[in-house]
């Protein structure tokens, strides 16, 4: 029985010593401090909508978004014009700015509806900046909306899959400006482990 026991030492002893050692990798445990994503944010108007727009009436930011961008554009109108648009909707654009990100590139955005806006479905973005936490412009988004979302209505009836007031346009924002970092500038390169261990730490 003792001898049996014993081989079967050596026979499992031989099995973990045929088997290929199983490493973590670096990446995976942890990240570089001072490299990581910055979100961004913009307010911007999408228009070209089929009459599935902001209710201008009941939507004030609308109306005063259409006519400052119509003012920067050389056209003024008169005082107390009653606007009462359909096609258009005051968007919110967000965005992330992954590391290392450079003047050119292009990231996508997601385009949300924060008035009463039916559907984006079919509209185009106007130019909109997106700005970081320092409110400085990172980068700019511009392009024609893509909707996952469908909707129909007849006979009193309406069927909605999805969401049709939030949308994404894919590649069209160009990075402006890269979010300055530090990393490289000294000696050492720090290390943030995803869990803190001091055996993980030591390990590394």
């Amino acid at each position: 029985m003792k001898r049996f026991g014993k081989m079967a030492m050596v026979l499992l002893a031989a099995v973990a010593a045929a088997m290929p050692a199983q490493a973590e990798r670096i990446k995976d445990l942890a990240s570089v401090q001072g490299v990581r994503m910055n979100q961004l944010i913009g307010y911007g108007l999408v228009v070209g909508l089929d009459g599935s727009g902001d209710q201008t009436t009941q939507t004030p930011f609308t109306v005063q978004s259409i006519i400052n961008m119509l003012s920067n554009l050389g056209v003024t109108l008169p005082p107390g014009t009653s606007l009462q648009l359909k096609n258009v909707a005051a968007v919110m654009v967000t965005s992330t700015l992954p590391p290392f990100a450079r003047a050119g590139q292009q990231i996508d955005v997601t385009v949300s509806s924060m008035g009463n806006a039916k559907s984006l479905r079919g509209g185009t973005l106007l130019m909109t900046p997106l700005k970081g936490t320092d409110g400085n412009v990172y980068a700019v988004a511009q392009g024609n909306v893509l909707v996952g979302g469908v909707g129909a209505s007849a006979g009193g009836s309406k069927v909605t899959v999805n969401h049709l007031s939030v949308g994404r346009i894919a590649a069209w924002a160009t990075v402006e400006r890269a979010v300055p970092t530090r990393l490289g500038e000294g000696e050492f390169v720090h290390l943030e482990l995803n869990t803190t261990d001091f055996g993980t730490v030591q390990r590394v």
